[in-house]
C-alpha cells in the first residue's frame, strides 16, 4: 500500500515534531489531498500541533479555478481558515518578502507531471531560492511522478530559462517533486534548510501504473486540462502543442491526449508520420479521428488529426515515447506541406520575442528540426539521446526510491 507524503505527515506525529513552534504555509492545488480526498489544507488544520498561518496558490489557484493557461490568480483570505492565500501566478511568480514573513517552514504539497514545462516544477524553485535568501525551511510532501522513470527529450540549453524552463533537465525527467527539490539545491548551490517527507511503497515500474498507483489512489485533476494518467503520460510530448497552431485538445473531453486542425486529414498524417520515424510511434495506439473544440484554438471548428491511446493493452511504458511522436507529427506536417503556419507566434508564459515552440523545448534546435528538408529521424534521434543518456548518470544520485 502506497503513502503520499501528506498522509505519512498527518499519520506519523514523529515527523511533525520539528514544526512544533514554528509558523507552517502550505504551497497546495486541488490535487492536494489525502488517501481520503480531503484536501491538505483541511487535514493539516485539523491538527493540534501545526500552527497554519498562510497558504499559497500556484498557476491555476489553490482551487484550480483558472481554466487556462496564462489567466492569474488573485490573493485573498480564506474565509474558513482566516489565512491569507497568495498566488506565485499573479502579481508575482516569487514569493514576496511580506510573503515569506507569514511562515517559518512551507510545506509544498503539489502532484506534478513529470515535465520540465509543467509550471510546478519551477514555482518549487523560486520557492527554494526565496526561502535560502531569507532563512525559511521548505519540506516536500512527495507524491508519485505518474509518468514515471523514463527520460526523453532534449536537455534546456543555458540561456533558455523561463517559467516553463526551470533548468538543464530534459522534456521528461523522471523524478518526483521532492528529487527534483534536491536536484535545485544541489545545482544552484542554496543554503537551504531542505527536506522531503518521502513515499511509502511507491512502485514505478510496476504495472499497469508504471508511476501512479492505479485502484489504490483517485486521480484528481492537478489543472484544469490534467484529466486523466493518460494525459500525465501524453504530456511530454503533448505540451509542444501550445506553441502550435494545432489544437491539444483543450475545449474537448480529451485535452493533451488528442490533436489536431481543420484543414489536416488524420488518416494521411499518421502514414506520414510512419514514413518519416516509424519506431517513434511505438507504445501507443494512435486513431486518427474528428473533433471540435468548444473553446480555445480553432473553437467551433471540425478538426481531423489524431488521438494517442496510451490505457489499453497496447500501451508499452518502456517503449513509448510521446516528445518524439509529437516531433514526428510536426515534421510529417512540414513534409506534407511545407508552407503550413506551424508556429504559434504569440506571447507565451511571460515571455516576449522568442517563439513559444522554443520555450517549451527550451532552445530552437526542435524547430530548426522540423524545418530543415534535409534533416532526418537519426538527427534528431542522436541530439536528444546523448542529453538523455547525460540525465541519466546525473539524476541516479536523487533517486530515492529504487
Amino acid at each position: 500500500m502506497i503513502r503520499f507524503g501528506i498522509d505519512r505527515l498527518i499519520a506519523e506525529p514523529e515527523l511533525r515534531r520539528a514544526l512544533h513552534g514554528r509558523r507552517v504555509a502550505l504551497l497546495a492545488h486541488p490535487a492536494s489531498v489525502t488517501a481520503t480526498l480531503s484536501h491538505s489544507l483541511d487535514a493539516l488544520a485539523c491538527l493540534d500541533d501545526v500552527r497554519l498561518t498562510a497558504a499559497f496558490g500556484p498557476q491555476h489557484g489553490l482551487r484550480g479555478d483558472k481554466q487556462d493557461n496564462m489567466v492569474e490568480s488573485q490573493d485573498f483570505l480564506d474565509p474558513r481558515r482566516g489565512i491569507p492565500v497568495y498566488s506565485l501566478y499573479g502579481e508575482v511568480r516569487r514569493p514576496t518578502t511580506a510573503m515569506l514573513d507569514t511562515f517559518d517552514v512551507l510545506l509544498v504539497d503539489l502532484q506534478d507531471l513529470g515535465c520540465r514545462i509543467y509550471t510546478f516544477l519551477t514555482t518549487l524553485r523560486y520557492v527554494l531560492e526565496a526561502a535560502a535568501r531569507h532563512g525559511k525551511s521548505v519540506w516536500v510532501l512527495d507524491r508519485p511522478n505518474p509518468a514515471g522513470r523514463p527520460v526523453e527529450g532534449l536537455a534546456l540549453r543555458a540561456g533558455w530559462e523561463s517559467f516553463v524552463g526551470a533548468g538543464r533537465l530534459p522534456m521528461r525527467h523522471g523524478l518526483t517533486l521532492g528529487e527534483a527539490g534536491h536536484w535545485f539545491v544541489r545545482e544552484f548551490g542554496l543554503a537551504v534548510d531542505y527536506r522531503v517527507v518521502t513515499l511509502q511503497g511507491w512502485e514505478p515500474a510496476v504495472a499497469p501504473g508504471h508511476g501512479w498507483p492505479v485502484l489504490e489512489r483517485s486521480w484528481v485533476n492537478p489543472s484544469p486540462n490534467a484529466a486523466s494518467l493518460a494525459m500525465a503520460r501524453c504530456y511530454a510530448g503533448t505540451v509542444m502543442l501550445e506553441g502550435a497552431t494545432l489544437s491539444e485538445g483543450r475545449g474537448t473531453t480529451r485535452p493533451l491526449e488528442l490533436f489536431g486542425a481543420p484543414d489536416l486529414d488524420g488518416e494521411t498524417l499518421l502514414a506520414a508520420m510512419r514514413r518519416i520515424a516509424p519506431d517513434w510511434l511505438n507504445g501507443c495506439r494512435l486513431r486518427p479521428c474528428w473533433f471540435e473544440p468548444t473553446f480555445h484554438k480553432h473553437a467551433g471548428q471540425l478538426c481531423g488529426g489524431l488521438q494517442i491511446h496510451v490505457d489499453d493493452p497496447g500501451y508499452d511504458h518502456d517503449a513509448f515515447r510521446p516528445w518524439r511522436l509529437i516531433a514526428a507529427a510536426f515534421k510529417a506536417i512540414r513534409t506534407l506541406r511545407p508552407d503550413y503556419p506551424l508556429w504559434r507566434d504569440f506571447a507565451y508564459e511571460y515571455e516576449q520575442g522568442r517563439l513559444a515552440i522554443d520555450l517549451i523545448n527550451g532552445s530552437s534546435l526542435l524547430r530548426e528540426w522540423v524545418d530543415d528538408p534535409h534533416a532526418t529521424a537519426a538527427d534528431l534521434d542522436a541530439l536528444a539521446a546523448r542529453d538523455e543518456s547525460a540525465w541519466r548518470d546525473e539524476r541516479e544520485a536523487l533517486l530515492l526510491y529504487r
